[in-house]
């Protein structure tokens, strides 16, 4: 019971955080991608330059004489003691040069020109194999040319990469993870706008009435499958309803005969109390074969588009039974707001209802009081009486085939269930309104 609370997953919601997971991760793996294949192919000195930059802003300056000077401060002593083997070379424009740290040999011959390299990639030569790049770097002196190098690594060539590709990768996540919880919703709703043809054909599905089935056009195919296979199950179903109708009209049938056998004998036999009791009996045993055969003709009836008038026909129900509820010790009564209510239905199904409903009351109202019948304008037919009423844990039960009230009640327990079937069959509603000494049954087309 606890399992059948837990709500069904939103299939916008997994499919929303499944996609940017997915996605995510693709694109972290494009940027690490990207990330390792240019720390392959970059120069490993890539690592310095930001940090050479910023250590150098202060550093380079001009002597008293106009010389080009390193003077070491403390972001140059601190990027030096993470780099033990850093060097570098700086050139001005004007053509002037310093150094810092062990420049190798053939870099050192390089310095004059150092000036004239925009940018370079120096991967070493056969006397060294020291790598060295050249870049452009802004100090307080201003623009100067730099050729460097010192402890270089793959992967600090990748991190750098990987930070200096951020104003990349986040917009184009900041932008596309909304897309997603944005685009998804509509895209689920246009692949499943089949389903709602099936959505709203689901609750008209009775197995008991023939072709009912739910439509296939236009659905996805991952789900085509199991519509198929609740049809295949609505088919079966639809078999077994036909044979146990085909059973139960056959055994009403059959009983009829040696039921009309019985009578026949009974009212032969002489007058007297055990005569009485077994024509009510067989009265009975005659009334349950018809209910049945009204019930199983129902479920297959009928036409239901005839245009029929329910006040003439509970008038005429009302003068039918009358004088069954006068020896039975009530007053029987009809009344009607309106001449005429005419509704789309088959009269002798719905005259079948009322009757049901009239007689349940003759049984049930404990042979006293009265039993009125009231068509008001808008269709709903009330059958009352003042009989002690129904307990309110029943009022539904008493709809079911079979039912009774009390083991001891007359009938088969067949009438309200007809009723209802025949009410539903009309698209309409049976209703029951109870109060301490009235019973009131509303059907409401």
């Amino acid at each position: 019971m606890a399992a059948a609370t837990i709500p069904n997953p939103s299939l916008w919601w997994k499919l929303s955080w499944q996609l940017s997971l997915v996605f995510v991760a693709v694109v972290a793996a494009v940027i690490v991608g990207l990330c390792v294949y240019g720390a392959m192919i970059l120069s490993p000195t890539v690592g310095l330059q930001d940090k050479l930059g910023v250590a150098l802003y202060e550093a380079v300056a001009r002597d008293a004489q106009g010389q080009l000077v390193i003077e070491e401060n403390l972001a140059l002593r601190s990027f030096k003691a993470e780099n033990d083997r850093l060097w570098f070379v700086v050139a001005t424009p004007d053509g002037m040069t310093a150094s810092y740290g062990a420049v190798p040999a053939p870099y050192a011959e390089m310095a004059s020109f150092v000036r004239l390299i925009r940018d370079g990639d120096i991967r070493g030569a056969a006397e060294t194999d020291e790598v060295a790049s050249i870049d452009r770097i802004d100090t307080a002196l201003g623009e100067v040319r730099v050729m460097y190098g010192g402890n270089t690594s793959r992967s600090a060539t990748f991190l750098t990469m990987l930070t200096k590709t951020y104003p990349i990768y986040l917009p184009l996540l900041a932008i596309a993870l909304p897309a997603i919880f944005f685009t998804v919703p509509r895209v689920v709703r246009h692949a499943l706008a089949g389903l709602n043809a099936v959505v709203s054909k689901a609750p008209e599905i009775d197995p008991r009435r023939p072709g009912s089935r739910l439509p296939v056009e236009d659905v996805p195919k991952e789900v085509t499958p199991l519509i198929i296979a609740f049809n295949s199950i609505l088919e079966r179903l639809e078999e077994q309803f036909q044979a146990r109708q085909r059973f139960l009209i056959d055994a009403a049938h059959e009983l009829r005969t040696p039921i009309a056998i019985m009578q026949t004998r009974i009212e032969g036999m002489s007058e007297g109390g055990e005569r009485r009791r077994l024509m009510a009996d067989v009265a009975r045993l005659g009334e349950t074969a018809e209910q049945l055969l009204d019930f199983e003709r129902n479920v297959q009836a009928a036409d239901v588009h005839e245009t029929v008038d329910l006040v003439e026909i509970a008038r005429s129900v009302v003068a039918d039974l009358a004088p069954m509820a006068i020896a039975g010790g009530y007053e029987i009564s009809f009344e009607s707001e309106v001449d005429q209510v005419e509704r789309e239905g088959s009269r002798p199904a719905l005259q079948r209802a009322i009757s049901n409903l009239v007689r349940n009351a003759i049984d049930h109202g404990g042979n006293r009081g009265a039993i009125s019948v009231m068509v008001s304008g808008h269709g709903e037919i009330a059958v009352s009486d003042d009989g002690p009423g129904i307990p309110e844990d029943q009022r539904e039960q008493v709809f079911e085939p079979f039912y009774r009230l009390t083991p001891r009640s007359t009938g088969a327990g067949l009438g309200l269930s007809l009723v209802k079937q025949i009410v539903a069959n009309h698209h309409g509603h049976v209703s029951i309104d109870c109060a301490p000494s009235a019973t009131t049954f509303k059907i409401l087309l």
